[in-house]
């Protein structure tokens, strides 16, 4: 099957779990509420490409490029981003919901993460250098050997990150979230 050049094309509405999606490089599309939950995306390439809320839940991800995409509004849960083309890959994410994914050994530097729901998700030997987590829920999220330098959690919520096991200098926290730094010693913080 030869792959498709998919260029400035809208899709709405489409369930790719029926109707297959087209092997090949999607750049500068838009996918408005498409279902790819479960969906064999392995070696498609999206760039420059917007998806707003789509599902993506357990799609499997082998070999997929992700370059310059924003995913606004979508589901992204249990997805595992070390299976992509690490090749330029850059994503945003702003209001989705990443629960049960995993980033291990992925290189989000500068990665904006916007109001997302981040419950589970493995961010053990990430690079996140520079990243933002702007008003993220990051319930039971794993930080092991993970680069947090420069991170942005001012406005973070329910992490626990161990400072022995991660680097994290020039990492950005408010007064009311420094409590996330120093769950291990089972501390009472008023």
């Amino acid at each position: 099957m030869s792959k498709q050049y998919i260029d400035n094309q809208n899709f709405k509405e489409i369930d790719y779990s029926k109707d297959h999606i087209l092997k090949g490089e999607y750049e500068d599309c838009t996918f408005t509420n498409c279902n790819f939950a479960g969906v064999d995306l392995s070696e498609i390439s999206f760039t420059e490409c917007l998806f707003t809320g789509c599902d993506f839940s357990l799609a499997k991800l082998q070999g997929t490029g992700f370059k310059t995409v924003r995913f606004k509004d979508c589901k992204l849960m249990g997805l595992h981003f070390e299976d992509c083309k690490s090749f330029l890959l850059s994503m945003a994410f702003e209001t989705c919901l990443l629960n049960l994914s995993s980033f291990y050994q992925v290189n989000l530097k500068n990665t904006l993460f916007k109001a997302c729901k981040l419950e589970e998700v493995d961010f053990t030997e990430t690079d996140l250098r520079g990243a933002v987590f702007d008003e993220c829920d990051l319930s039971r999220a794993i930080f092991e050997h993970t680069r947090l330098e420069k991170c942005d959690f001012r406005t973070a919520y329910h992490f626990s990150i161990q400072p022995e096991n991660n680097q994290m200098n020039k990492a950005r926290f408010s007064r009311e979230n420094l409590a996330g730094l120093l769950d291990q010693y089972n501390l009472r913080i008023s």
